[in-house]
Parts: C-alpha cells; sequence; structure tokens
C-alpha cells in the first residue's frame, strides 16, 4: 500500500509543479549546437524562443541582445540538440504481468499514472510521444490537453487512445470468467468490415489522433495462440481507408511475418515491433512507404523480467520464444532497405529508460547518425509534423534537450538528459 501511495503523491506533485506558462522571450546561450541529426555541431550559439518557438539562431558567442524582461538560460558548457521523440509508448502503464489489476483499479488511477510517466518521459529528453494504447477512456486525451496547457509537466501527446482488436485477440480483454471479460471491455473490438470501420469513426469521435490496431497476436496477452494475422484482408483494408479518410494515419502491432505483410499491403502506416519480418513482408512495407517501429527496448524490458514471477507460463513461454529473433530483426530490416523510426513500448519496460533503444539500434546495424535521426526527423515525419518538430529551426517549436559531449560520437549520451525544454517550458 505504501509504494501506492508513493507513486499517488508523486503524480500529484507532478501536477502541481509543471511550472508556469511559457515565458514570452528566452535567451538560451549554447556551448555547442546541433541542429539536426545530419548536421555536425556548429560551436557556440543563441537561441531566442518567443512564445514557445523559435524566433532566432545566432552562431558564435552570445553578442549583446536587447531584451530587458527575457529569461536568461546558460547552457554555455552542454550540447543543445532537438528534443526526441518516441513514437510507441503507454503512459498510463507500468511495467508488470499483472493483468487482473484491470478488474479493480478505477479510470482515476491510470490519470495519476499517465501524468507520473509524462513527467519522466520529458526528463528523459523525449518532447514529444505517441501514445499507442491507453488503460481506460480518455486518459491520454486528458493528458495531451493537460501537457498542451502546461498543467501538467510532460511531452506533447499524440495519441491513438484505446487500441482496436479483433474479438478475443491481443489487444481484447481476457483471462477472466467471461461476464469480467464483457465488463472489462474497451468498447473497441470488432468483427467484420463495416463494425471495424464504425470502431475507426468511433475512435476519430473519442479524439483518436491515429488508429491503433492489433493486426496479429502478441507476446504479453494471454493467449496461447500463434503471432499471425489477427483481422482479415477486408477487415484491415476497412480500417485504414476510413482512417485515412478521416485524415488519420494507422499504426498496426504486428509480429508474425504474414501479419505483417497483410497489414502493409492494406496500407498502414507503421508496423510496431515487426519481430519475425522477412524480406517478402519487408519488399511489401518497401513498396507501400510503411516504417517499422522495432521497439527493441520492449523485448528487452520483458527479457529483464523472466524467472521472478511477473508474467504467467504461457507468456514467459512466448517471452523466450522471441528473444533470439529480437537481437537481430531489425538489423535485417535496415539491410534490406525498410524505413525505420524510433519507438519503445515504453510502459513494458520502465518509463524513462527509453533512450536505451539508441544503442539497441545501433547494434543491430545503424549509425550513431541514423538513429538519432530516426528519433528527431525521421519520426517527425512519421507524424506529419516534420515542419513542427524535429529540428532546431526558426518557426519550429522550442523543443530542446541539453546534454554533455556530442551524442554523434557516443549515442548512449543521450541516456543521460540534464535539461530540457518542451513549447518553451523548461522541465525541472
Amino acid at each position: 500500500m505504501t509504494r501506492y501511495f508513493t507513486i499517488l503523491f508523486s503524480a500529484l506533485a507532478a501536477l502541481l509543479m509543471a511550472g508556469p506558462a511559457a515565458a514570452q522571450v528566452q535567451i538560451i546561450q549554447v556551448g555547442n549546437l546541433l541542429t539536426d541529426a545530419m548536421s555536425d555541431p556548429s560551436g557556440p550559439a543563441t537561441i531566442i524562443v518567443r512564445d514557445g518557438k523559435i524566433a532566432e539562431i545566432r552562431r558564435g558567442p552570445a553578442s549583446a541582445i536587447n531584451e530587458p524582461d527575457a529569461q536568461l538560460i546558460d547552457l554555455s558548457d552542454k550540447t543543445v540538440l532537438p528534443g526526441l521523440i518516441d513514437l510507441h509508448t503507454h503512459l498510463s502503464g507500468d511495467p508488470g504481468g499483472d493483468y487482473w489489476r484491470a478488474a479493480i483499479d478505477p479510470p482515476e488511477w491510470y490519470t495519476l499514472i499517465a501524468a507520473k510517466n509524462a513527467r519522466i518521459t520529458a526528463r528523459a529528453g523525449f518532447t514529444t510521444v505517441r501514445d499507442l494504447g491507453s488503460r481506460t477512456d480518455q486518459v491520454t486525451q486528458s493528458l495531451r490537453r493537460a501537457t498542451a496547457d502546461g498543467v501538467v509537466a510532460g511531452p506533447r501527446i499524440v495519441t491513438s487512445a484505446r487500441t482496436i482488436a479483433i474479438v478475443g485477440g491481443h489487444g481484447d480483454t481476457s483471462g477472466f470468467r467471461e461476464d469480467v471479460n464483457h465488463v472489462l471491455g474497451s468498447g473497441y473490438t470488432c468483427t467484420g468490415p463495416v463494425e471495424c470501420s464504425q470502431k475507426v469513426r468511433k475512435a476519430s469521435k473519442n479524439g483518436a489522433d491515429l488508429i491503433k490496431i492489433t493486426a496479429t497476436g502478441g507476446v504479453l496477452s494471454q493467449q496461447g495462440r500463434g503471432l499471425e494475422a489477427h483481422f482479415t484482408d477486408d477487415e484491415m483494408k476497412a480500417i485504414v481507408d476510413t482512417a485515412h479518410v478521416l485524415g488519420l494515419r494507422v499504426a498496426a502491432h504486428a509480429h508474425g511475418a504474414r501479419g505483417i505483410e497483410a497489414a502493409a499491403r492494406a496500407g498502414v502506416d507503421t508496423i510496431e515491433h515487426g519481430t519475425y519480418l522477412d524480406k517478402q513482408a519487408a519488399d511489401v512495407m518497401k513498396a507501400n512507404g510503411t516504417v517499422l517501429i522495432p521497439t527493441l527496448m520492449a523485448f528487452k524490458g520483458i527479457s529483464e523480467r523472466l524467472g521472478q514471477g511477473v508474467y504467467t507460463p504461457v507468456v514467459e513461454e512466448k517471452i523466450r520464444a522471441v528473444a533470439d529473433t529480437a537481437k537481430v530483426f531489425m538489423g535485417r530490416a535496415y539491410r534490406w532497405g525498410v524505413p525505420i523510426a524510433f519507438g519503445t513500448d515504453a510502459g513494458v519496460f520502465t518509463h524513462g529508460r527509453n533512450a536505451g533503444e539508441f544503442a539497441l539500434m545501433v547494434g543491430q546495424g545503424l549509425s550513431n547518425r541514423e538513429a538519432i535521426a530516426s528519433a528527431t526527423t525521421g519520426a517527425a515525419k512519421v507524424l506529419n509534423m516534420e515542419n513542427q518538430i524535429g529540428r532546431i529551426a526558426v518557426g519550429f517549436s522550442a523543443d530542446l534537450i541539453a546534454v554533455d559531449g556530442n551524442p554523434l560520437d557516443n549515442v548512449q549520451i543521450l541516456e543521460k538528459v540534464d535539461w530540457v525544454m518542451v513549447r518553451g517550458r523548461v522541465i525541472d
């Protein structure tokens, strides 16, 4: 019980300590400026921020600036680079195998957990996240507004809200008596193209920024059955076509190769995980411009908890089965030319460790520069926000982080971020 009160008070502190609205003018003195992953650090610079956006960048040592009411921020001993973007998080959840807690924890609990994790995520240097599947209705929609308004300290949030799944598949509630499963159901399962299309419209109506589907089975769900396609081709096509008509992109959780191929052929925008990707599925992804979000930290995080009684025997068996493939599949995708962007599945492992993904990506073949690009310019493009975030440029959102050293030389530097600004607000 003490642990839960500690989390509760931490979440309340995050609510109360988000800080005031962004100062009208901020002058940031930078020791080494890295404007984007494809550039090199350019040495000392001054960044002028007005109303949460980058108004001016002056190269060289700071000169006299006539802004008597400006807030001065001295980062003259730091490297400043764009805020990082994580395309796969679950802010309203913490790691563990206690799936049964959904039967007893109220929605308010998950809201407080989400507020806690939003601040932790921002302090880790991630100034924008895609949240792909919340525990209860309206949690991340409300948090999205709260972080945007400065009520809660946290990143910019793009959310799918609830996940669309097949009845009885990964993403549906299972593991209880039938009557309990029914009560705990999300209301977003579907059968047949018409009903699946309706669920997309329902998600849009309820404030989703994009659609998340579980296109295949999953590792952490209670079902022991395989990881191939869940939806029929017609169902997935109905989901994607409806989403795109509404201006929403589609992220598809997918493990098995044929399920990945089917989702990519249906036109989904991103494949999440992609564990058993093969050349045939990769070719379809390339042809359709489908981006892989590998979530390597998820596999690392769940493997760390094996043998501790955290997961059920069914889940442990699936984790062990996928372990070896998880160490190599992204490297294959990279060599086959599949576009890759950064996402971690934070929530499956402890929030705040998101930057551990960089070293894992480099370990499977990406250069430091490519890995950083995947979490900045590349991720911004996935969000259709490449003219707002992902680079340090005039007119862009003032999403900035500061570190010691040059992350292009050592990407693990990003695991210790010293200073963070989101939309012109410093995250203390």
